[in-house]
């Protein structure tokens, strides 16, 4: 049995290559989806990261802590930007594409138990590489109904019109 997948096309945007993407520096992405936060994402996130800090974990911890309950890892919010890039924009033409990483991360605010986060993309830069193009998108993830958001990180990711040097695909089989 296979797995089908269906994405809701709401105002996604599209590139045809890597320098229809470039032609847009300076802008907004776009915004994804709005997507709640339950306490089992949490505890899944402790147990896939085995960070099991009480503030996640432990409604009394959390507010001995002075919170009103428990909240998301930091670290969690993060891990959700490339599920929430594919909401915003996709891009045809490349061969490869990788995570490259961040130039800059803040937790600024505390993503409670039961809260909606959704992500806000800008393209910021884009920087000739071997092979590709790197491109640094302004991750900011707001929290419904709070004006601070919980995380503001300038993202890496690198698009290849060539292999890079060095880089072997893996083999099937």
């Amino acid at each position: 049995m296979g797995v089908v997948l269906v994405w809701l096309d709401l105002g996604m945007r599209h590139f045809h290559g890597i320098d229809d993407l470039q032609a847009v520096v300076g802008e907004r992405l776009g915004t994804s989806a709005w997507h709640e936060v339950p306490q089992s994402t949490i505890v899944r996130f402790a147990e896939a990261t085995e960070d099991f800090e009480g503030i996640h974990l432990d409604p009394a911890k959390a507010r001995a802590a002075g919170l009103p309950d428990t909240i998301a890892h930091g670290l969690y919010t993060l891990s959700r930007g490339p599920a929430m890039l594919y909401e915003i924009y996709s891009i045809t033409g490349p061969v490869l594409w990788l995570n490259y990483g961040f130039e800059k991360v803040r937790f600024l605010s505390p993503v409670g138990v039961g809260s909606r986060i959704r992500m806000v993309a800008d393209l910021v830069a884009a920087e000739p590489i071997t092979g590709g193009v790197r491109f640094t998108v302004r991750e900011t993830f707001e929290i419904d109904g709070q004006g601070k958001p919980a995380c503001v990180a300038d993202g890496l990711i690198a698009y290849f019109h060539t292999l890079p040097p060095g880089f072997t695909p893996p083999q099937e089989g």
